[in-house]
């Protein structure tokens, strides 16, 4: 009799993180059961499964929670891992909470990211379900240490870092964003619920609106990005991607600064590649 093939949860959101982590844990030979949400994941997840017998794929929507777990336990599923992103604004304004998650957040002390996939993590976990690090099967895409690109930072743009990962330690702490964007050691965005790429792209439109003005700030943008100073790798992990690399590049911004081992970077060949060929530097560090 053969034994029953190990099985892994996806909780799949939006972008690649979840088809990066398909694939790894597919070549493991793992069968994954896709949670994908209705308001997040790409359809393109259903053709994967419609092409391999050993992933499943149930579509919910985000404030299914009882639904998640019903879906896990009738399959088997004893870990789970959360890959990509949920726009924060959905998680407090579009979804329609069923019973178990309207109490879930009535208990909640605050509303942050954390505070709200912690207690996920947790009730999953009463389920028998282990939510377990979503860097599990990608560690070789998380950012080592040092330079990968052709340009190292200049001295300005060194000093734009230093401060820029005091400021984005410090609003990491309060789990308010993981990115600020820096020119001239002043900071000039700080991400909260619109994501990285909004808040590099709202730094862009508030220099473009200084063109012709007297300004002390140097035309060029830093962003640095940082984990949380207790990161719980199982949700809400730095990730960067060439779409990063080219918002900076529209936004004016110059140079990118990471936070060693604790950010994964998705097509690290495509990243730096399109990094070079618009001059910004990237350091991981």
């Amino acid at each position: 009799m053969n034994e029953t093939p190990t099985k892994l949860g996806l909780i799949a959101g939006n972008g690649r993180f979840p088809f990066l982590l398909l694939e790894a844990a597919r070549a493991r030979g793992l069968h994954v059961v896709v949670a994908a949400i209705k308001e997040e994941t790409d359809p393109e997840i259903d053709a994967i499964a419609a092409n391999d017998s050993a992933v499943r794929v149930h579509w919910l929507s985000l404030g299914e929670l009882s639904k998640l777990i019903e879906t896990f336990q009738a399959a088997g599923v004893k870990q789970a891992v959360m890959a990509g992103q949920v726009k924060h604004k959905q998680i407090f304004s579009s979804i329609r909470p069923d019973w178990r998650l309207a109490k879930l957040l009535m208990n909640l002390r605050t509303r942050n990211t954390d505070m709200l996939l912690g207690a996920v993590a947790k009730v999953l976990g009463d389920e028998g379900i282990e939510l377990i690090s979503s860097t599990t099967y990608l560690e070789p895409l998380l950012a080592k240490p040092g330079i990968l690109t052709a340009r190292a930072p200049d001295e300005n743009e060194l000093k734009d870092i230093a401060y820029g990962r005091t400021v984005a330690a410090g609003i990491a702490a309060f789990d308010l964003g993981q990115t600020v964007v820096i020119a001239s050691q002043a900071c000039v965005a700080v991400e909260a619920m619109e994501g990285t790429d909004a808040t590099i792209e709202r730094a862009g439109k508030l220099f473009a609106s200084l063109e012709g003005e007297a300004s002390t700030l140097a035309r060029r943008l830093t962003v640095v990005k940082v984990a949380k100073p207790k990161q719980d790798m199982r949700f809400d992990v730095p990730v960067i991607g060439v779409a990063t690399i080219e918002t900076m590049h529209r936004a004016g911004a110059t140079c990118l600064a990471l936070e060693a081992n604790r950010t994964l970077i998705f097509d690290r060949e495509g990243v730096v590649k399109a990094a070079d060929a618009a001059g910004i530097a990237i350091q991981a560090g």
